[in-house]
């Protein structure tokens, strides 16, 4: 079975695990599954096996550069990469090659990664899964028949699948946290402004976030710590410390208040009694372990959902609109769709949309004023049939993500269990701002009494 990341740093350090071995095994695992599951666009074999060779040149000369050297990733193909094609999945950016690397990229690189390939996701990480696009979307690896969700859904299939042990995404309204849910991985959207986002296609300036999904917590604490910090060339970089986010793994929740948002996938959209199961239990954990409880109401979802729909639609549509006015038919019908909606808006609309989310930030600080987290549901439902996803995903049911890209709070999703057919249910731990290593603490619980991380999907 493909290891964790933290377990082949263990083992690459001490001398008992080869890194061009473990990247061979990735490959093979690729080489196998990848034509059933199309998590990558683009696979980088030779500069893989290149790059594990060096890792292992320095794992003999016992001068490793940390956790990640020799360790196999992959980025969605939203980052550039120098000297590789970077198409955000679209035919309008088939021939892009960047000439250098996203900043993240280049972080990721310098602490010996080793990069295997990029990823799909969906057309410029709103337009998706679409059917008629150059390359498929990617599939499940649970079920291929059912969606991934999105839009870092290459990396949610890879990583689940054991293709690669980690993997890059970005969240806008869900993008990092609705795969990990749907592919029962764990997936962090850091505060906003912890992770630069240059070099990274953007989406809506003002929601997009960087990080990582990886098969635990403590795995997507690992990659964080080589992703995070100041950028003083991405406007939205915060300049503040990055701690050592894998500090309090495996460390007690013992004297924690959490507040169990209910209301979210009880009333405002109801989810499956899987997914509200997975609520109830990782309750139950965090409590065993000392953390005390309490329910805790925020404003409707809806309020949530509207204003960042608004917000991310009004945005998007400035940063495409001299292709879509120009080149519409070149885009997915799905990406056109989602798209064009912010062709109607006005700045009327969006400034209200602004002063509310105001609002929302001032009301989710209130409802957290004295709790350390909040734990919410990570879906409303197991992964749907990939077939059945609307076009129009905004003018439906809210989800329980884009509160906390309209609010900037670090959430983490884990794996809380299994539900129908034995897809993956999955919870959010939610954070104060630059508060992510207690995030991950909690969130490893969760995962350590629930989540069965020594299950995989099977193929």
């Amino acid at each position: 079975m493909t290891p964790t990341i933290a377990e082949a740093a263990r083992a690459i350090a001490a001398r008992t695990l080869s890194p061009v071995e473990l990247t061979r095994a990735c490959l093979a695992r690729i080489e196998a599954r990848d034509p059933i599951l199309h998590a990558f666009i683009l696979r980088t074999p030779e500069r893989a096996l290149a790059e594990a060779g060096a890792a292992e040149a320095r794992q003999m000369r016992r001068t490793l550069r940390g956790p990640l050297d020799g360790i196999p990733i992959g980025h969605k193909d939203i980052y550039a990469t120098a000297g590789l094609p970077t198409t955000a999945h679209s035919r309008l950016l088939a021939d892009h090659v960047p000439g250098s690397d996203a900043q993240t990229v280049a972080m990721l690189s310098g602490a010996g990664a080793v990069l295997m390939g990029k990823l799909a996701t969906h057309e410029f990480a709103i337009g998706g899964p679409s059917f008629d696009l150059p390359w498929p979307p990617a599939r499940n690896p649970w079920d291929p028949t059912r969606f991934t969700s999105g839009s870092s859904s290459g990396t949610g299939a890879a990583v689940a699948d054991g293709m690669i042990l980690g993997g890059t995404g970005s969240d806008t309204g869900g993008s990092i946290r609705g795969p990990a849910a749907l592919c029962g991985i764990a997936g962090i959207k850091p505060t906003y402004g912890r992770c630069s986002r240059r070099g990274i296609v953007p989406l809506a300036f003002s929601l997009d976030h960087a990080g990582p999904l990886a098969w635990t917590a403590e795995d997507c604490a690992l990659l964080l710590q080589a992703m995070a910090g100041h950028d003083p060339l991405d406007p939205a970089s915060a300049d503040v410390p990055v701690p050592d986010f894998s500090a309090g793994i495996g460390g007690s929740v013992q004297g924690l208040r959490i507040g169990v948002v209910r209301h979210f996938h009880e009333r405002d959209n109801p989810a499956t009694p899987a997914c509200a199961r997975a609520v109830e239990d990782s309750a139950r954990v965090l409590a065993a372990g000392g953390a005390a409880l309490r329910e805790v109401t925020l404003p409707p979802l809806m309020d949530y959902q509207a204003a960042n729909s608004l917000i991310l639609q009004a945005e998007a549509w400035t940063l495409h609109e001299p292709w879509i006015t120009t080149r519409f038919r070149e885009y997915g019908e799905i990406m056109r769709s989602r798209l064009a909606m912010g062709a109607v808006m006005s700045a009327a609309d969006y400034i209200q949309a602004l002063r509310r989310r105001r609002e929302l930030v001032a009301a989710t600080r209130a409802g957290m004023a004295e709790l350390e987290l909040l734990l919410v549901a990570g879906a409303q439902s197991e992964a749907p049939p990939i077939d059945s996803v609307p076009k129009w995903t905004a003018l439906g049911r809210p989800g329980f993500l884009a509160p906390f890209n309209l609010t900037g709070l670090p959430a983490l999703s884990v794996c809380a269990g299994f539900g129908e057919g034995g897809l993956p249910v999955g919870v959010q731990v939610v954070g104060h701002a630059w508060q992510e290593p207690i995030v991950f603490r909690a969130g490893h619980v969760i995962e350590r009494e629930l989540a069965e991380r020594g299950r995989r999907p099977q193929g």
